[in-house]
């Protein structure tokens, strides 16, 4: 379906972007999944670590904000809007780059290295999207403080392991 025809049907448009975050999401998972009940499970845990299941409510939530915020900017005739989706999806390959490192991997310094650079690329993000629709960026705020917690978390396996 072409991006025109999208724009017609917001409905559609809406559910695409919510879909592609998801899709995200699905393929971070899959390094996860994998490594939760083995090698995750056999790491010092810090002490502010949630139970494992906290984590894929969040994250959907996340996700979905993700996407919804990504359609505000997509509806907006803005000369910056190519520009911020591109950023967006740029930003959703490094999102599943820091699960490919800390669980793929299995390595809490590699999934250290890419969540700075996770972090990164959300304030990137936000600064693309709040030159577009400011309510996208501001539905990207709780996925930035949630990364930062997770980057906080990161580290704390990093040092105990």
């Amino acid at each position: 379906m072409e991006l025109a025809s999208l724009r017609r049907r917001p409905a559609v448009e809406l559910l695409a972007w919510v879909v592609l975050a998801q899709l995200a999401g699905a393929l971070g998972s899959v390094f996860t999944v994998t490594a939760v009940g083995s090698w995750y499970a056999t790491l010092a845990r810090p002490w502010f670590a949630p139970p494992n299941w906290v984590f894929g409510p969040v994250w959907v939530t996340l996700f979905t904000l993700m996407g919804v915020a990504a359609w505000l900017v997509s509806r907006r005739d803005h000369p910056r809007r190519e520009r911020a989706l591109a950023v967006f999806v740029g930003h959703l390959v490094v999102n599943v780059a820091w699960s490919a490192a800390f669980f793929g991997l299995q390595s809490p310094a590699a999934g250290l290295a890419v969540i700075v650079v996770l972090l990164a690329a959300i304030l990137a993000t936000m600064r693309e999207f709040v030159a577009v629709d400011r309510r996208a960026a501001a539905l990207l705020v709780p996925y930035l403080l949630w990364t930062c917690f997770a980057a906080a978390l990161n580290y704390g396996f990093w040092s105990l392991n």
